[in-house]
C-alpha cells in the first residue's frame, strides 16, 4: 500500500516524511520523489509472540512517498500529482505553524490542484478518442463504449465535481481504473502545528465542520523528529522538562492504515507471526492469495480464530477444546482480529 504525502512547498512534508519512516529526505529527489517504508505497529503481536515464540516476526509496512512540494500557482502541479497517481490514500500536509496561514483553506486548496490533474488526464483521452472514432477502425465499437463512458465524466469534472462526486456507473469506473484519478483516492488532512500549539485540536474541528466535513489530525511534525532524534533516555527528560506528551506515532500510522482502507489480518506459529495488510471487505480467498498465489489456486477452506480468545485463551489446544476455531468458506469477509490458517490442496 502506497500513500502519498502532498503539500505546499514549506508545509512540513519531508519533516513528516522522516519522522514516520525514519529516511532522510534526499536532496538530488527534492524535484521528484523519494520513498521509505513504515511497519505498521500491532500490539497484538507481542501477546501472539508470547503464545507461539516465534523464530520470526514480520510487521505489514506502508510505503510513504515524500512528493515534490507544489506550487500555490497550481503552476506544474499535475505533472507533480503524476508520481504518486498508484498511491491508494493522499496525506494532505498543511502548515499550522504560520502567523496569518489559513491551513484549512490550504487543504481546499488542494482539491483544484486535483481536479484540474484529473481533468487533463481525462480530456486528453475524449479528445484522442474522438479523433479515433471518425476513422473505420477494427476496434471502434470499443472506443465509442469507452467514449460514451468518459464523457460524462468530462463534463461533471468540468463543472467542478470530482470523480468522487460523479456518480460513475460500473462501466465507467472499469473504464478510469487506469487512470488512477485522484479526485476518487481517500484523503487525509494532517495540519503540521507548531511546537508550542496550545490547542491543536481546533484545525480538526474547524476540518470538521466543513459541508462536507474533512477527516484531519494535528501534529508538531518538527519537535516530534527533534525527539525521535533523541536517545529515549534524554527524550523522557526533555517531554518532563517541557510538560509534553508527545504525539503517538504509532497511532498516526494506524490511522493512515485506515483511512486508506486498509485493515490488518494474522498468521500465526512457531515459525513466524506475521500481520498482512488487507482491504476491508476482502474475502478469504483474496486473503490466500494475498499469502501466495498457490494458496488461492488450491483453496479448500479457511481456519479462522480471533486473536481476543487465542490471548485469552492461551493456546490453540483450549481454543480448539471451547470451539473457537471456524472453517470458513472462500467467500468469507476477513475481519479485523482474524487469524487465519488456509487449508489447500497442491
Amino acid at each position: 500500500m502506497k500513500i502519498g504525502l502532498i503539500g505546499y512547498q514549506g508545509s512540513g512534508k519531508s519533516t513528516l516524511f522522516e519522522w514516520l519512516t525514519g529516511a532522510k529526505p534526499d536532496p538530488a529527489l527534492a524535484h521528484s520523489s523519494q520513498s521509505a517504508m513504515a511497519p505498521v505497529p500491532e500490539p497484538r503481536v507481542e501477546a501472539l509472540s508470547a503464545i507461539y515464540h516465534p523464530k520470526k516476526i514480520t510487521l505489514a509496512s506502508i510505503e510513504l512517498v515524500d512528493t515534490a512540494g507544489l506550487s500555490r500557482t497550481h503552476e506544474g502541479n499535475a505533472t507533480r500529482l503524476a508520481q504518486i497517481r498508484e498511491a491508494g490514500c493522499l496525506v494532505l500536509v498543511v502548515a499550522g505553524f504560520e502567523r496569518g496561514g489559513n491551513p484549512v483553506a490550504d487543504a481546499a486548496g488542494f482539491d483544484e490542484d486535483f481536479l484540474l490533474a484529473d481533468l487533463e488526464i481525462v480530456s486528453g483521452r475524449v479528445e484522442r478518442l474522438r479523433e479515433s472514432v471518425k476513422k473505420p477502425r477494427p476496434n471502434r465499437d470499443q472506443e465509442l463504449a469507452e467514449l460514451a463512458a468518459l464523457e460524462p465524466l468530462l463534463a461533471a469534472l468540468e463543472s467542478g465535481k470530482s470523480a468522487l462526486d460523479a456518480g460513475m456507473t460500473e462501466d465507467q469506473l472499469k473504464v478510469t481504473r487506469s487512470f488512477r484519478l485522484l479526485t476518487e483516492k481517500p484523503k487525509i488532512v494532517l495540519v503540521n502545528v507548531a511546537d508550542d500549539e496550545e490547542n491543536p485540536q481546533r484545525f480538526v474541528d474547524e476540518l470538521a465542520a466543513l459541508k462536507p466535513p474533512v477527516r484531519g489530525v494535528a501534529v508538531p511534525a518538527g519537535l516530534e523528529l527533534e525527539l525521535a532524534r533523541m536517545s529515549p533516555e534524554d527524550r523522557a527528560a526533555f517531554r518532563a522538562e517541557m510538560g509534553i506528551a508527545g504525539f503517538d506515532r504509532d497511532a498516526l500510522l494506524r490511522t493512515l492504515l485506515e483511512a486508506s482502507g486498509q485493515m490488518l489480518y494474522f498468521t500465526a506459529g512457531e515459525k513466524e507471526v506475521r500481520t498482512w495488510m488487507f482491504r476491508k471487505g476482502g474475502t478469504a480467498l483474496e486473503a490466500a492469495a494475498n499469502i501466495h498465489t498457490d494458496l488461492a489456486r488450491g483453496f479448500i477452506r479457511a481456519e479462522v480464530m480471533r486473536c481476543q480468545d487465542l490471548v485469552r485463551l492461551g493456546s490453540e489446544r483450549e481454543i480448539k477444546a471451547h470451539g473457537l476455531v471456524r472453517q470458513e468458506p472462500k467467500d468469507y469477509v476477513i475481519q479485523d482480529d482474524d487469524i487465519l490458517n488456509i487449508r489447500f490442496s497442491v
